[in-house]
């Protein structure tokens, strides 16, 4: 029977828009193709009913409460959502009784465990062995990478999926489904600008949530006149607070800025190079991306000069990629920074492109024999390894064999300069090159 109230009913636009667009079957479902596309494991999984525990690892907002729901609903299971924040040894072990009964009378259920991480050792093995005996199908959903947050003894008996952040045309057409659906938005005159939606999808950066709740609040601060509601730039700037959200990431700002932020560092500038950051990550821009520029800034004008700056780059990006926005705005910072001290050298990168010229116009230049490997009797008789020379086995770990094609012999692409420990690098090259030399007028001498 319904309980009666003293309250009106509650309105369902009350509700927040995500939660009333929460899809409901996987024809809704938005995102995730390389996991529930046609043939992919997981859709597999889901349309034989043969689901299994796992875990889902991802960044908020992408689907991963939704989707446990759906596979529930989709193999009419029992679904129980557990929050790892608000339960424990005692909850834990109320529902799993509750669960085993179902098992019992033929039922199966799925148990949902919100942020899994955040249980301690004891509260996930509480879980296994009901996983193991089958009293539940155990979906753990986590932002933390699982190999270091979930015990090992019951993340062995998952199957982890990797969820991925949504793309800008994924958030767009949840955003266009929100507009039309009679649950969203669906039957009232809502007019936005042109490419707002894309601007409300960017500014999201892969979070449905924050798509949704940005698109409820720009549409419930727009201009009424009668049945007709207006979003202009301006509002959406005003619910944002942030200027540069019509930044477009595939537009020529893009590229301008990014390439500021490029050669502030090789003009070893922090000041400028910092400023440029800011205006990428405020407008936006994916940190990975960011990360993945500096990674190659490290090798491309830094390179031998420090080869630590390598180190700080690839570090910067791991970090990135755990905590994400804003907390990696400072280790972004901290890269930038560092690669703009560093000294500076295009060495590397000078070395490559030359090589490669070489390599387009040569493409039938013959490996020497010298150093080919020589696995079958063929081969050997074929000369292949013929002469060959293990440094190791030399007092000076060094031998004189030329390992370039003979028209090529002495070309030089590596030309290493004097800056930070490039120089001792320089050196070290010299020295080996004189050996060499010297041991080749050697062996000519009769």
């Amino acid at each position: 029977m319904e309980q009666q109230s003293f309250f009106a009913r509650e309105d369902p636009r009350d509700t927040p828009l995500a939660t009333r667009m929460r899809p409901e079957t996987l024809e809704e479902f938005v995102g995730q193709e390389h996991l529930l596309g046609e043939g992919k494991v997981l859709r597999q999984l889901i349309d034989q009913d043969r689901v299994s525990s796992m875990i889902f690892w991802g960044p908020p907002g992408v689907g991963k409460t939704t989707l446990a729901r759906i596979i529930a609903g989709r193999t009419r299971s029992n679904f129980i959502n557990f929050s790892a924040v608000t339960s424990g040894i005692k909850e834990i072990k109320a529902v799993m009784a509750q669960a085993e009964q179902n098992r019992l009378l033929g039922e199966r259920t799925i148990l949902f465990v919100d942020e899994i991480h955040r249980f301690n050792k004891a509260q996930q093995d509480a879980f296994l062995p009901f996983v193991e005996k089958g009293s539940i199908v155990l979906i753990g959903a986590t932002t933390e990478n699982p190999s270091f947050e979930v015990n090992a003894a019951l993340l062995s008996r998952c199957k982890v999926f990797v969820l991925q952040a949504l793309t800008v045309d994924n958030l767009v057409e949840l955003l266009q489904n929100a507009l039309q659906d009679p649950r969203g938005f669906g039957g009232q005159d809502i007019r936005l600008e042109e490419g707002m939606l894309a601007s409300i999808a960017r500014f999201a950066n892969g979070d449905a949530r924050t798509a949704l709740g940005t698109l409820e609040m720009v549409v419930l601060n727009g201009r009424r006149e009668g049945e007709t509601v207006t979003v202009t730039s301006d509002i959406l700037e005003q619910c944002t607070n942030r200027k540069s959200l019509l930044y477009d990431k595939n537009g020529e700002e893009h590229y301008n800025l990014i390439s500021a932020l490029h050669k502030s560092m090789r003009n070893s500038d922090p000041d400028a190079a910092v400023y440029w950051l800011a205006r990428m990550l405020e407008a936006g821009e994916d940190p990975l991306y960011v990360a993945r520029r500096l990674i190659r800034f490290a090798s491309e004008d830094v390179g031998m000069a420090d080869s630590r700056a390598l180190e700080v780059a690839v570090a910067c990006y791991q970090a990135c990629h755990f905590i994400g926005m804003p907390e990696c705005s400072v280790t972004l910072t901290h890269c930038v920074v560092y690669l703009s001290l560093a000294p500076k050298s295009n060495a590397l990168y000078v070395a490559y492109e030359t090589a490669k010229k070489d390599a387009q116009s040569m493409l039938a230049e013959p490996v020497p024999l010298v150093i080919r490997n020589a696995p079958t009797r063929l081969m050997k008789e074929l000369h292949y390894g013929e002469g060959y020379q293990y440094a190791h086995d030399t007092a000076e770990k060094l031998t004189a064999m030329e390992c370039l094609p003979e028209s090529l012999a002495g070309k030089r692409y590596y030309l290493p300069t004097d800056q930070g420990s490039e120089q001792r690098v320089a050196q070290r090259l010299q020295q080996i090159q004189a050996w060499k030399q010297q041991e080749r007028e050697r062996k000519k001498k009769p």
